[in-house]
């Protein structure tokens, strides 16, 4: 199981790296998680130099895709030649956007007649794209789901855990992360929210 976290220029920390935690929770040997970024290094919004694991191309092929979110997605979707290296299919991948990375989704096609979640921010944005944006935390359509808010990457990485490994396994993971004394209400926020979204609710009862 491949999981690519798509990190550009301009990325928010807290997208990218939350969910790089979470997911690396579980320990398999054909289980990994890699930054994926057009250049060898990128820089996040606050200052932080990343070396990327994996190309666009080799993200491309991955599993499960997750598009973070940065200062310089407008930018992003504006390079046609950029854009046109992400080959994204959820026909044969689980595909998650967090925050502004709902807007690379609405380009790349993957939100025709689909609502989607996204930040504040970037919620004019998508909503010029024609895509309809929620007033929630988290949002799926079969293999496609966004998130809207920072912290909300926790969501994105719940999805991909509960599709792939189970639902048991994502609780264990939020568990570990969540504050102490607090563990129990973390985990009951993120299986109600990702719950329903699920191909069999039932068993995320």
């Amino acid at each position: 199981m491949h999981i690519a976290i798509l990190t550009f220029d301009g990325f928010n920390e807290l997208d990218s790296l939350i969910a790089l935690g979470i997911l690396n929770r579980i320990k398999k040997p054909d289980w990994r998680v890699s930054i994926a970024s057009p250049t060898a290094h990128v820089t996040s919004m606050n200052g932080v130099v990343l070396e990327r694991h994996v190309s666009l191309e080799e993200a491309s092929a991955a599993d499960a895709v997750i598009i973070g979110s940065g200062m310089k997605t407008r930018e992003i979707v504006a390079d046609e030649s950029l854009i046109a290296q992400l080959q994204l299919d959820p026909s044969r991948q689980l595909i998650a956007a967090q925050c502004s990375g709902t807007l690379i989704l609405a380009k790349l096609g993957l939100l025709n007649g689909v609502p989607a979640c996204t930040d504040l921010t970037t919620t004019p944005w998508v909503e010029e794209a024609g895509v309809e944006v929620l007033n929630q935390p988290f949002f799926a359509n079969g293999n496609v789901a966004s998130a809207g808010g920072c912290l909300a990457s926790k969501y994105l990485a719940a999805w991909i855990l509960a599709r792939t490994e189970g639902v048991e396994a994502m609780q264990s993971a939020i568990h570990y992360v969540a504050p102490v004394g607090e563990k129990e209400d973390y985990v009951a926020r993120a299986t109600k929210n990702i719950s329903q979204f699920l191909p069999d609710a039932s068993s995320a009862a």
